[in-house]
């Protein structure tokens, strides 16, 4: 095996692993599954895995992404309250920005 590919410029190896790896999560299901899928508790579960996904992707990122966990709460809760009352996603974005950057001002201004 050549070692020189892994040395030092680790960027295409990394590349090359993530191209495989995207090629395989795409490829595999047109080669497994030939027909059309009719279990309901299959599509059931196939109809949630992109929210599941987006979900486990954003919700660490709100968390950690604010200098306070407080702020982060609160803004998280004004998001969530704002969606359920069918505001565009601008809003929501912006409404809880807006809420983060409150909360956050008035933690520096407490602290």
């Amino acid at each position: 095996m050549n070692t020189a590919l892994f040395q030092g410029n680790s960027y295409w190896a990394y590349l090359l692993v993530m191209v495989g790896v995207t090629y395989l999560i795409r490829a595999v299901p047109f080669v497994l599954v030939r027909k059309k899928v009719t279990n309901v508790y299959v599509r059931s579960f196939l109809a949630y895995i992109p929210y599941s996904v987006l979900a486990a992707m954003t919700f660490p990122a709100i968390i950690y992404s604010t200098n306070y966990l407080l702020s982060a709460v609160i803004g998280l809760i004004v998001a969530c309250t704002m969606a359920f009352f069918d505001k565009g996603l601008v809003k929501v974005a912006l409404g809880a920005t807006i809420t983060v950057i409150i909360v956050e001002l008035i933690m520096k201004m407490i602290l």
